[in-house]
């Protein structure tokens, strides 16, 4: 592997982590390595970090028995158990499988969304950060903390979670358990992501990441028995969202909605409760989503989704967001150039605000080159 840099190539090698510790802590402070976009093609999944070492009881109130190295929760609330090993680890063959299974048979049963709860407010205290904040620093400023948690318990009453495998080389025998896995379990969805791991010259690294388990046939099967899921289009999330907006309002969704239709491609969530409309670019070979229109109402800026491509460089996001912030009320916080924050649809409404944003992603796409 070789990275462009400066205009020379600097070969990258293959390597190993030297400790666990240093993958899991990686995946702590960088959850973007999770790579939502992989995970679900069509509604990047984002992440919010409950806590480390998640104790799991085997019956109810009891305390710990197993412990699991991550348990991260997406926008629609489903946790996701994250267990991480080195590819020098023997267990990752078969031992590691036994053993999220251990964890997902019991937390389903054992491990109540309030004591989730617990856990990520006593993750936020130990950083001394807003639990509601950092919601809607993952989420978007729109989320209600009671109803994103009456939904984490809704979730897990339905044993809707999911089991993610982590590792930087994942074997052969591991990859065939997770793609039989995720065909036969419903609503579970069991996947495997790769980060391969590659160093440089003067400190450079490189993580690439590469997802198994997600085959179209598992999610035919997870689709059709979905009945929850909505499929969205245009017309339906228009529909939805003339529900609450104002005319102008709609218009501005409208005026958003066509920039991205000429300029990239585009997909539709399936959110259970409100649909989307995200725009998806190509960069140097990688895909970028940078804007999501919501059927509630507002417009979310990925800068998350984005950290890859020309706007890798954390300056250039910072660019991005900089020129945002000039807009008339639009006041996005100074640390989302790494987020997914949302702009509410009136504060784009009016016509030179509106203009001022759609310059701003002309000079986004300007910068894809």
């Amino acid at each position: 592997m070789f990275v462009l840099k400066d205009g020379s190539l600097v070969q990258m090698k293959a390597s190993q982590f030297a400790k666990e510790d240093d993958f899991q802590s990686l995946l702590e402070q960088h959850p973007e390595l999770l790579v939502g976009e992989l995970v679900d093609p069509e509604d990047p999944r984002r992440w919010l970090l409950v806590t480390r070492e998640i104790a799991i009881p085997s019956e109810p109130g009891g305390g710990g028995w197993w412990s699991a190295d991550h348990l991260f929760l997406d926008q629609d609330g489903i946790p996701t158990i994250v267990e991480v090993k080195r590819q020098s680890d023997t267990r990752l063959r078969r031992e590691v499988v036994a053993q999220m299974l251990d964890y997902a048979a019991n937390a389903v049963a054992c491990l109540p969304a309030s004591s989730i709860r617990s856990s990520f407010e006593e993750t936020c205290a130990r950083c001394g950060k807003d639990p509601d904040q950092e919601l809607q620093k993952s989420f978007g400023n729109n989320v209600e903390s009671a109803k994103f948690w009456q939904q984490v318990k809704t979730n897990i009453e339905a044993q809707r979670i999911r089991l993610l495998f982590v590792a930087d080389a994942i074997p052969r025998e591991l990859r065939r358990i997770v793609e039989f896995l995720n065909r036969q379990m419903n609503p579970a969805e069991v996947l495997a992501l790769e980060l391969r791991h590659y160093s440089g010259e003067n400190g450079l690294r490189t993580l690439v990441p590469t997802i198994y388990g997600q085959t179209e046939e598992a999610r035919g099967i997870k689709s059709a028995a979905s009945a929850s899921t909505v499929t969205w289009d245009e017309e339906s999330v228009f529909e939805r969202l003339a529900l609450k907006a104002t005319a102008d309002e709609l218009a501005a969704a409208r005026s958003i909605v066509n920039w991205m239709k000429a300029r990239s491609k585009i997909r539709f969530g399936h959110g259970k409760q409100e649909g989307s409309i995200n725009s998806s670019f190509q960069s140097d070979g990688e895909k970028l989503y940078p804007l999501s229109l919501s059927s509630a109402g507002i417009v979310y800026v990925y800068f998350g989704y984005c950290v890859r491509g020309r706007f890798k460089d954390a300056a250039k996001r910072q660019e991005w967001l900089s020129r945002l912030n000039e807009i008339p009320e639009v006041r996005l916080p100074a640390d989302s150039c790494d987020k997914y924050p949302g702009i509410q649809l009136a504060v784009l409404a009016p016509t030179e605000r509106l203009a001022a944003f759609l310059k701003v992603m002309d000079w986004f796409v300007s910068e894809l080159g």
